[in-house]
């Protein structure tokens, strides 16, 4: 297990946002083993999306919602849908989702374009009223989400739960959000870039934290050469 980094305060996205763009003078070659490249829309994602530092509450959020319809499913499979989840639910935004009266439920389970559950449909309905109670509270999902990690980004490869995911589903269950067990979790985190799990023998793996440790201060990377003595 590796922490990479660690920010203070309010964190913006464009540094990561900034690695990948960079990178995209080089084409990634390898790639983690789960991504089907013969879906351009999983090659996309796995090379300019997936794992990418991201603290928007709008992005933050329409990720928990996808995951959250996940569950029992594949990732891919979701993804496939991710548009016509955005037509569906009003682009995410949360504060529409959780006005949602049983005339949209209705819509919703009659659309084909989405995954048709009535469990996971409610649960969104109902984390969208949660997040927004957590954005008030603390200003941010991010800052929120900091609580657990410590504001830190983690590199770890072959685990589908840790403990940033177990303590952040049980505070999320506890307010009384459905569908964010541990495993989801997990996977959001990952998915949000904080947790950094491309595979060794990814290309991204190398790059993005090559970036990240040019983009740390002098004084981080001469604590940590000093760690390593």
């Amino acid at each position: 297990m590796i922490i990479l980094s660690r920010a203070s305060g309010k964190i913006s996205s464009d540094c990561d946002t900034g690695i990948r763009k960079r990178m995209g003078v080089w084409k990634v070659m390898n790639r983690c083993r789960w991504c089907n490249e013969k879906n351009p829309l999983y090659v996309r994602y796995h090379d300019e999306e997936w794992g990418v530092l991201r603290t928007d509450d709008a992005y933050l959020f329409e990720m928990l919602l996808l995951e959250s319809f996940q569950a029992g499913l594949s990732w891919e499979c979701v993804l496939n849908k991710r548009e016509n989840f955005r037509l569906a639910f009003d682009g995410f935004q949360p504060e529409k989702i959780s006005r949602y009266d049983e005339e949209k439920v209705a819509a919703l389970l009659g659309d084909p374009g989405i995954i048709r559950n009535r469990l996971k449909i409610r649960a969104a309905i109902r984390n969208s009223g949660i997040f927004l109670d957590i954005v008030e509270e603390y200003g941010s999902f991010y800052r929120y989400v900091c609580g657990f990690t410590g504001g830190g980004i983690l590199r770890e490869t072959g685990k589908s739960t840790n403990a940033w995911s177990d303590a952040l589903s049980r505070d999320l269950r506890r307010r009384g959000m459905r569908f964010v067990g541990s495993t989801i979790l997990y996977a959001w985190l990952q998915a949000v870039g904080v947790i950094d799990s491309h595979e060794p023998g990814c290309d991204l793996a190398v790059r993005v934290q090559s970036d990240r440790t040019e983009g740390k201060s002098h004084a981080e990377q001469k604590a940590g050469q000093a760690g390593d003595l």
